[in-house]
């Protein structure tokens, strides 16, 4: 629908090394799909009372893990990539984030790709056909090509086969997941 690329992984194999090739050729805003149960017990209250995203992105109020996780200012590839591991993993609570912060959580619809087209649906969906948490990290590419925009698809694709990236789509999560939705479970 945006025909423009994010960067996918799921939350608990991220890396700082993967978050600083997110960050080298991304927009840097980096996102985290999470349900809403899980924005829920972390208190993840909406950025806006009142959302206008055209697209009706759910942000949430932005976190970096709390100081004692050993985070510091927070921006650091390194310091980015430990609160999005923390945000995946369900032991944590409300008091291991501080409010705002550099990471962005987004509230991902409960029926994912088949209820809304969106990445932060992809991003969660991906997560745990995957087998891992349900939380994706997503995070849009800049155009190396033109700098001032987005990435689109025939850059996304030349991108992907030099950088060895995997490239699907949206409408294929979706579809994979009505062929095998009764295998799925869901």
């Amino acid at each position: 629908r945006e025909n423009e690329g994010d960067f996918i992984c799921s939350a608990d194999m991220i890396t700082a090394e993967s978050m600083a090739t997110i960050v080298r050729y991304s927009s840097g805003v980096v996102c985290v799909s999470l349900s809403d149960e899980r924005c829920n017990e972390l208190d993840l209250v909406p950025m806006t009372a009142s959302n206008e995203d055209p697209k009706g992105t759910a942000f949430t109020v932005s976190v970096d893990a709390a100081k004692k996780h050993g985070i510091t200012t927070g921006i650091s590839a390194r310091e980015r990539a430990q609160t999005i591991k923390l945000l995946a993993d369900p032991k944590m609570t409300r008091s291991d984030f501080n409010r705002p912060g550099h990471i962005f959580p987004l509230r991902a619809k409960a029926g994912g790709t088949i209820e809304r087209d969106g990445h932060t649906e992809a991003a969660l969906d991906l997560s745990i056909l995957a087998g891992h948490n349900p939380c994706g990290v997503l995070c849009e590419i800049v155009s190396e090509e033109d700098p001032v925009a987005m990435m689109r698809l025939p850059e996304i694709k030349r991108f992907c086969k030099r950088e060895g990236f995997a490239l699907t789509s949206i409408v294929d999560i979706a579809q994979y997941r009505r062929e095998m939705k009764d295998e799925l479970g869901w």
